[in-house]
C-alpha cells in the first residue's frame, strides 16, 4: 500500500512521471519473495511442510511464521532471519526510487514528511504503512463502533493479497444507507450474528474481473456468470475464515450460498470500503446486525444439469458425480479429476438435481458442497444414503462450516475437501475412499 499511496503522491507532486510510478509498482511487486520459498532453498521446511503451512493459513488467518512455530517446525529466531532474508518492501521501493530518478535522499525525506503530514498520519502509521502491516493500519481506514467489521475487512484484504494482487490501496471506510452498482456479489452469514459481505463495482473498470481471474486462476474477459460465480467463490472462502475465527469465541454463524446482482441497488445500513485494485476501483460493502438488502432477482450461476456419461469415451477409471452450486467449483474439481484418471460422469448446482443425478447415474462416488441452494449437501447427503447406503461421498467445505462437516461426517460422508482447492488433497481423498474398506 505505501508503494501505491506515496507512488501516487509523488506523481501529483511531478516528482516521477507514469511510466516511473508503472515500473515502481511492477518492480516492487515481484522482487518480495514469500517466507515459504526462501524456507525451502535455506533447507528449512519441505515444500510438503510449506503446502501444510499455506493449508493451514486459509482456515486460521494467521502468518507464515506464526504456524510455522506453533507447529514445532522453525524457531523464533529463524523466521526472523527469513524476514531478513525476505526484503524490507519500504527500502526496495527507496532503492528503486533513488536508481530510476533524481530524486536525493534529501528531497526523499522532505517528500515523505510532506505525504505523512497531508495524509495526516502519524509517525507511528507511516511505520505501519512502510510495512503494509494490515492490522495497524485497519484502525486508520475503518472506524466503527460495529462489531466484525474491521476484521472482515482485514480478512478480505489479506486474502486479496493471497490470492488475487498485492498491487492494491485502500481508502477511509464510510457509512452508507445506499449503493449503486453495475456488478455485486455478496454472501449473507446468519445465525448468532446477521452478516453480509459483498463487492461492488460502480464503474466497468475491470476490478470486478481481476477479482474474478485472479481467484480462479482463469482469464475471464466479460463480467457474466462465470465471473460472478467466481467473486462469489472468493467470498465464501473468506466468509469461512471468518466464521471459524468467530466459533472459537462460542459465535456460530451459517454461510449462506453466494449471490451475484447486476445493475441494481445495495440498500440498508452497511460501511463501503474502498479499495483501489491495480489503479481499478471497487468497494467492499460490510452490513453487521443491521437491515441490509443486496438487491433483487440474483444471477444464477449455475442452472443445467450435465450428464458426462455418454461423453467419456475409454476412459476407465472410477466414476465420480459432482454436486455444486459454483460452476467454478466444478469446472476446477473436474478438470483435477480427470487428470488424476477417474471419470465425471455429471454435475449438478444443487443438492435436489445432485440426488436425482445420483439416482440415475449410480456414480462410484460423489462430492456435495455443503452450500448449496434449494437443498445443500447435508440434506442431499441423507437422501443419497437412503438411496444407497454405500454411498462414497465426499464433502466439500469452506472454513466455518464445521458444525454441518461434523454432522454429514456423523451422517456417513467419507471424507471431506476443503476450499480453496488443494489437487493432492482432492485426489488422495477420493482415492482413499473408494478404497477403504
Amino acid at each position: 500500500m505505501f508503494c501505491q499511496l506515496f507512488g501516487k503522491y509523488l506523481l501529483e507532486k511531478e516528482a516521477i512521471n507514469d511510466f516511473d510510478y508503472s515500473t515502481l509498482i511492477k518492480e516492487q511487486m515481484s522482487v518480495r519473495v514469500r517466507l515459504g520459498t526462501i524456507a525451502v532453498a535455506e533447507g528449512l521446511l519441505t515444500e510438503e511442510q510449506v503446502e501444510e503451512i499455506n493449508q493451514q493459513q486459509l482456515t486460521q488467518d494467521r502468518r507464515f511464521g506464526d504456524i510455522a512455530v506453533e507447529m514445532g517446525l522453525l524457531k523464533d529466531s529463524q523466521v526472523g532471519e527469513l524476514l531478513a532474508k525476505q526484503g524490507d518492501s519500504y527500502l526496495q521501493f527507496v532503492q528503486l526510487l533513488t536508481d530510476m530518478t533524481d530524486i536525493t535522499k534529501e528531497k526523499l525525506d522532505e517528500y515523505l514528511e510532506d505525504f505523512r503530514k497531508q495524509t495526516g498520519f502519524t509517525p507511528q502509521e507511516m511505520e505501519a504503512l512502510k510495512r503494509d502491516d494490515i492490522d495497524e493500519l485497519l484502525p486508520i481506514y475503518v472506524v466503527t463502533t460495529k462489531s466484525y467489521v474491521a476484521q472482515i475487512a482485514g480478512l478480505f484484504l489479506r486474502n486479496l493479497m493471497r490470492f488475487v494482487s498485492r498491487d492494491f490501496y485502500i481508502e477511509k471506510a464510510h457509512r452508507a444507507k445506499e449503493y449503486e452498482y453495475v456488478h455485486l456479489a455478496s454472501q449473507e452469514m446468519s445465525g448468532d450474528a446477521s452478516i453480509f459481505l459483498a463487492i461492488g463495482e460502480q464503474e466497468d473498470e475491470g476490478a470486478f474481473l481481476q477479482v474474478a481471474g485472479g481467484f480462479s486462476g482463469q482469464e475471464i474477459s466479460r463480467v457474466i456468470e462465470d465471473a460472478y460465480d467466481s467473486v462469489g467463490e472468493f467470498i465464501n472462502v473468506t466468509s469461512g475464515i471468518f466464521a471459524s475465527s468467530v466459533s472459537q469465541k462460542k459465535i456460530n454463524v451459517d454461510m449462506e450460498p453466494p449471490l451475484g446482482f447486476p445493475d441494481q441497488k445495495a440498500m440498508g445500513d452497511f460501511y463501503i470500503l474502498p479499495v483501489i485494485l491495480e489503479d481499478k476501483r471497487l468497494e467492499i460493502l460490510i452490513a453487521v446486525n443491521s437491515d441490509f438488502s443486496p438487491g433483487e432477482n440474483p444471477i444464477k450461476t449455475g442452472s443445467i444439469t450435465h450428464d458426462h456419461s455418454t461423453s467419456i469415451g475409454n476412459n476407465s477409471g472410477a466414476r465420480v458425480l459432482i454436486v455444486d452450486d459454483s460452476r467454478m467449483s466444478r469446472r476446477m474439481l473436474r478438470n483435477i479429476l480427470e487428470s488424476g484418471g477417474f471419470q465425471v460422469v455429471g454435475e449438478a448446482e444443487n443438492g435436489v438435481n445432485g440426488v436425482k443425478a445420483y439416482q440415475a447415474l449410480r456414480p462410484d462416488a460423489v462430492t456435495l458442497d455443503i452450500t448449496m441452494p434449494e437443498m445443500d449437501g447435508l440434506t442431499a447427503l441423507e437422501e443419497i444414503l437412503k438411496l444407497d447406503p454405500h454411498a462414497n461421498a465426499c464433502m466439500i467445505t469452506a472454513a466455518g462450516q464445521q458444525d454441518k462437516l461434523i454432522r454429514a461426517l456423523r451422517a456417513g460422508a467419507k471424507r471431506f475437501i476443503s476450499k480453496p482447492f488443494n489437487e493432492e488433497e482432492i485426489l488422495r481423498n477420493i482415492r482413499e475412499v473408494l478404497t477403504a474398506k
